[in-house]
């Protein structure tokens, strides 16, 4: 089982040659980055601000940063969009595990409630700012998108506002692989044109990489986006792929399957995410957009089968048309984040989803099982109503 601990060397020369970089990135477009003067890692004590912390990314990037010794001062709305325990149980774990004072702070509110975003800017001295805050999911923004325009766009605009008010060193904010739409390039370059996303998930997401250029371009906030590819692991949305199918074929209830099994996700393992993020966090380019992804595609048929083999179970699959927004498959060029970042993905697919089913049987089953048999007792002793 792979320990959810992550790597903790940031030095600036891992899997990084300057001398052997190439011009051109792996889909064969010219790269303007490949000439880019490297940005020294920041080292020593930050405190960051991480909005979103209560959720999948956020939390588990706030535990990483308080590991290595940073405070963190988490906001949080924690709406319902997916079960609030998950997120109270991730606030719990990472109080928890650093209860002294000061390491960290946890307000709950909107970020578009200006006035608690004001006072959170006036009274922590932050001055590292990690946006992980957002709505997510391509299918309900179809269904909304006003709550899109409002968690995503307005909200995002509300910190950059405050950011460069409050002079902070670097902005760092979670964009989405899903930009790039029904790209037909067999690796996703950041040198793309992305004008065209198929959601208004994605247009929110496009629409806060022009507004960070924006801010960078007026006031000179340094701000980097990062591309996030299909995250999975534990403590995973439940929403997504990887913790619905691991649920329903543990559980023996069946599953929907869009399309034939062939398309393809860039799944990309938790720490390896929460690794590339540190890195830019640590170095405080001027505006840039990176990949963050493994670097090759797993189809959806292979995906079931290695969730059906670790779970030990055969699912019931239901097969459904493809989904209206859904592209065919996502496969990230690294090559930039590899060459400016040090990044570089670590963990395999295989262990990555074996890691995520232990955590699905071990922690999250076992305590849903906990919490069942309490309610059935609670039930069994409440009084019982008196026949009349």
């Amino acid at each position: 089982m792979i320990s959810p601990t992550f790597n903790k060397d940031l030095s600036l020369d891992d899997n990084t040659d300057s001398t052997t970089i190439s011009s051109t990135s792996e889909s064969g477009s010219t790269s303007s980055w490949a000439d880019t003067e490297l940005v020294e890692p920041h080292v020593g004590y930050k405190k960051v601000l991480v909005t979103g912390g209560a959720g999948f990314i956020g939390s588990h990037v706030a535990e990483y940063l308080l590991a290595r010794g940073d405070d963190v001062v988490i906001i949080d709305e924690i709406n319902d969009y997916y079960d609030v325990s998950i997120k109270e149980s991730n606030l719990k774990l990472i109080k928890d595990m650093y209860p002294e004072e000061g390491r960290v702070k946890i307000y709950r509110g909107d970020i578009c409630d200006r006035k608690l975003l004001e006072s959170i800017f006036n009274t922590e001295n932050i001055k590292w700012v990690c946006h992980m805050a957002a709505r997510a999911g391509v299918r309900p923004s179809i269904q909304d998108p006003f709550v899109y325009i409002h968690s995503n766009i307005n909200a995002t605009t509300h910190l950059m506002e405050l950011a460069h008010k409050h002079g902070i060193e670097n902005f760092v904010f979670a964009s989405s692989s899903s930009v790039y739409g029904g790209s037909k390039s067999t690796f996703f370059s950041e040198e793309e044109v992305v004008d065209h996303p198929v959601s208004p998930y994605a247009a929110s997401k496009k629409t806060c990489e022009l507004l960070a250029y924006t801010y960078h371009h007026l006031y000179k906030l340094n701000v980097t986006g990062l591309r996030f590819f299909t995250v999975y692991g534990p403590r995973g949305r439940p929403d997504m792929a990887p913790f619905k199918f691991t649920d329903r074929i543990y559980r023996g209830v069946e599953m929907q399957q869009y399309g034939d099994g062939s398309s393809s996700r860039d799944y990309t393992y938790i720490s390896d995410i929460v690794d590339g993020v540190a890195r830019a966090i640590d170095r405080p380019y001027d505006y840039q957009i990176f990949n963050l992804g493994k670097g090759d595609g797993t189809s959806l048929k292979k995906f079931i089968q290695l969730v059906q083999k670790n779970v030990g179970k055969k699912a019931i699959i239901e097969v459904l048309p493809d989904q209206p927004g859904d592209v065919p498959y996502t496969c990230a060029d690294v090559a930039k984040a590899k060459h400016l970042l040090g990044y570089e993905s670590k963990v395999a697919f295989e262990d990555g989803i074996k890691s995520t089913v232990d955590w699905y049987i071990n922690k999250y089953a076992r305590n849903q099982n906990t919490t069942k048999a309490i309610e059935e007792t609670i039930n069994i002793l409440s009084p019982q109503p008196i026949a009349t």
